[in-house]
């Protein structure tokens, strides 16, 4: 019998969190492909792992075997990632320098801190609160070895020379309007007021976009930029808005329209790349805040404020190169 040791870890998973939702919370997967995983195993070995009849899911005596080795298999793993960690935490040292929006920083930053205060006790990091505009020009002159950006996809700003990026985290646009305005059509949203944004912001962007697209010209176009005063502006009833999808599904008093908005609101993670030190701390910033975005969007969903599963999986940077087919295959993947 071929087992697929992934597998086991999953049915682990699904035992020590107690059933399929919180281990894919866990795992960083939706439920249904955690599901699908057990599935796939119950077929590998022939027989039942779980036993679906009563009120919760529990695991039959095969079940248990297996996930006793998903068990073992994930302590010796922890192990290995636990011995390259501490080989890593000394040669990773010195100082980094990270600018980040005001929204970022107060999400994230000081779970960053704790991480890499963890992680690699060495690197000496620092926070500043920036703007895009201003922190791509420190980070073209070297003043910051890190750079977080709410960036759009269509329009995904170009990298400085040396600068690689990573995104954080991507969320669909909705066009967002005062309840009292009914659920208008795209045409009807001409000639009212609108809530926008700078014209380099992404949310800016992306209303620039639908606009142009259906034709939407604003009798007054409010430019608000940081989420406190595009909330006020909006519990005000004073126009309609392009938000990323899960800002829009936590406010009141408005209405969450079915207009299409091309593209999607991405947070990245821009930082300096070569040798040395310097190198080696960016990076290890770039992780901690990686791992941070993960855990926030955790602690959403587990306090109800996310809509549906929280999927944590890497996600395709703009100015990567798009994944190419394996040989052999051929058509859509």
């Amino acid at each position: 019998m071929d087992l697929d040791p992934r597998r086991l870890l999953v049915l682990h998973a699904i035992a020590h969190h107690g059933g399929l939702a919180p281990a894919a919370r866990a795992l960083g997967h939706t439920r249904s492909a955690v599901s699908q995983q057990l599935a796939s195993l119950e077929r590998e070995v022939g027989l039942a792992l779980v036993d679906r009849s009563g009120p919760r899911l529990e695991l039959t005596a095969a079940g248990r075997l297996l996930a006793a080795a998903g068990e073992r298999i994930a302590h010796e793993l922890t192990s290995a990632a636990q011995q390259l960690g501490t080989a890593n935490r000394g040669l990773v040292q010195g100082p980094v320098e990270i600018g980040a929006p005001s929204g970022v920083l107060a999400r994230i930053a000081v779970p960053a801190l704790r991480l890499l205060e963890r992680w690699f006790p060495q690197v000496e990091p620092r926070f500043t609160e920036t703007s895009p505009p201003e922190g791509l020009r420190r980070l073209r002159l070297g003043e910051l070895d890190v750079l977080v950006v709410v960036d759009d996809r269509d329009t995904a700003l170009p990298l400085p020379p040396a600068v690689r990026a990573q995104v954080l985290s991507e969320d669909e646009y909705r066009v967002v309007v005062p309840a009292a305005w009914g659920m208008p059509t795209a045409a009807e949203l001409s000639g009212r007021p609108w809530i926008s944004a700078p014209a380099h912001s992404a949310r800016g962007r992306a209303f620039a976009r639908f606009a142009a697209a259906h034709a939407v010209t604003p009798s007054v176009e409010h430019l608000a930029d940081h989420v406190i005063a595009v909330k006020a502006l909006l519990a005000g009833q004073v126009g309609a808005a392009v938000l990323p999808a899960y800002l829009a599904a936590r406010l009141d008093q408005v209405t969450v329209t079915g207009l299409p908005v091309t593209g999607s609101q991405i947070t990245r993670t821009l930082y300096r790349t070569g040798h040395g030190d310097g190198a080696t701390a960016a990076k290890a910033a770039v992780d901690a805040l990686q791992q941070a975005a993960r855990d926030h969007a955790e602690a959403l969903t587990l306090a109800d404020q996310g809509s549906g599963d929280i999927i944590i999986r890497p996600l395709r940077d703009p100015a990567d190169p798009p994944p190419t087919a394996p040989r052999g295959l051929t058509g859509p993947r």
